[in-house]
């Protein structure tokens, strides 16, 4: 095998800037077909997928019968002229004047037959290739810089939260328990608790990266491992919260509809969808929300928490997310903030996004008094030891504060019009998947 250092080298994505020009691309043979004394090699190097259009005549029969024997994702070289072409994906083609085999492929397992999910699944390492994958990925990577952006620029601090905890924040029946030197730690479920105490220390933090769920679920908006960003805020009550949440979401799909109509294209999703998402969004008081399963006949028990059939009727009767806040506090996490009016009820708030995608943020206002907290603790029967550093927050400069989680996975499902959370994410951790 030749080795390439390819300072020569430029992209698909850019063939735009060298119209007429002879230019190297190197890539993987995506497909093929030929002609009589013509072949159409199409290259994709990552950033697009390019038609090249050789000749016999003007390379000659031994370079021509060579790719003629390439196969399917074939490592290869082309030197050829950048020609501008309206009906070319991209709108250019390349007139091959050379080409280089730089390793040829095995058999290549995914072919443009139909194949199963779990068959997929298994070779996902190879799926990533694929137009529809990586037009996915893309569009998650312009979500997750959004993120990034968005609080950046509204002069938030990232403030890294740790993976191993010594306990809960969400609830102890789906931890991921791992031994820490003989003793118990966990895998984090949310960096929330430590994102308070950057709170105040910073007045306004995020952090993001993995989270960790021991679901036994398999449903389609569930993973183990997925990955999740949670801005805090000192200073702010649950209508602000709701203000900045709103704000927020309204940005990454805007972030999502400036770049990355091609992607879109290629996944086939309605924008009309993306292009309702701005603020301000309906807010329903808990009690308004379930008037709507009422009327609709849902089996829906009032006092409950919504299951994913409650959340998408609700959801249903409107164009944007809706937020509904103040929940009965039984159902909610022991930090969330009572409601001064309504002691039963808790300052919290889950945005539901539209089109049966469900929650993608759940947050509120925190208890900030220390002898509530206290009793909330002993009340869901949690180790008091394990939360005397969280109490200090409340002991020393307590003041009210809020914040959020949204899942990155759940939005880009959401935002890409996918059924399943699995293609959201390059490698899928599920109950039943581990590899690759």
């Amino acid at each position: 095998m030749k080795q390439y250092i390819n300072r020569d080298k430029i992209y698909v994505e850019d063939l735009g800037k060298y119209a007429n020009q002879v230019v190297s691309l190197y890539g993987w043979l995506y497909n093929k077909r030929g002609k009589g004394k013509l072949a159409f090699l199409l290259l994709r190097d990552g950033t697009g997928i390019v038609q090249c259009v050789m000749s016999k005549g003007d390379v000659g029969e031994e370079i021509f019968n060579s790719a003629a024997e390439i196969t399917q994702e074939s490592a290869i070289k082309i030197i050829g002229k950048v020609n501008a072409d309206e009906r070319a994906p991209g709108g250019f083609e390349i007139h091959v004047q050379n080409f280089e085999l730089v390793s040829k492929s095995q058999e290549y397992p995914i072919t443009p037959k139909e194949h199963g999910t779990t068959f997929l699944m298994d070779h996902r390492h190879l799926w990533l290739r694929s137009k529809k994958q990586n037009a996915i990925l893309r569009i998650r990577h312009t979500i997750i810089k959004a993120i990034r952006d968005f609080f950046d620029g509204e002069g938030f601090t990232l403030i890294d939260a740790p993976i191993f905890t010594p306990a809960a924040c969400e609830g102890t029946s789906t931890l991921f328990e791992t031994d820490y030197f003989e003793d118990k730690a966990y895998l984090t479920q949310s960096g929330q608790l430590y994102m308070e105490a950057g709170a105040m220390a910073f007045g306004k933090v995020y952090c993001f990266g993995p989270t960790f769920r021991a679901e036994k679920s398999k449903t389609r908006r569930h993973l183990t491992e997925f990955w999740m960003v949670e801005p805090e805020v000192a200073f702010m009550d649950l209508d602000g919260d709701m203000e900045l949440a709103e704000n927020f979401v309204s940005y990454i799909a805007r972030c999502v509809l400036e770049k990355n109509r091609r992607e879109l294209q290629t996944i086939e999703r309605d924008i009309s969808k993306l292009e309702s998402i701005k603020a301000p969004f309906p807010r329903l008081h808990y009690d308004e929300a379930a008037e709507i399963l009422k009327k609709e006949n849902t089996e829906f028990i009032y006092g409950d928490d919504f299951g994913a059939l409650d959340e998408t009727v609700i959801s249903s009767q409107f164009d944007r997310p809706v937020m509904v806040h103040r929940y009965p506090g039984a159902v909610k996490a022991f930090y969330m903030k009572e409601d001064p009016e309504d002691k039963s009820r808790a300052l919290g708030f889950d945005m539901l996004a539209p089109e049966g995608y469900g929650e993608v943020i759940g947050g509120g206002q925190r208890e900030d008094d220390l002898d509530v907290l206290l009793a909330k603790i002993k009340e869901h029967d949690l180790p008091q030891e394990a939360f005397n550093w969280y109490l200090d927050l409340r002991r020393y400069g307590s003041v009210p504060h809020a914040g959020f989680g949204l899942g990155v996975e759940r939005t880009v499902a959401w935002l890409c019009g996918l059924h399943h959370v699995r293609e959201t994410i390059p490698f899928a951790r599920l109950m039943h998947r581990l590899t690759p």
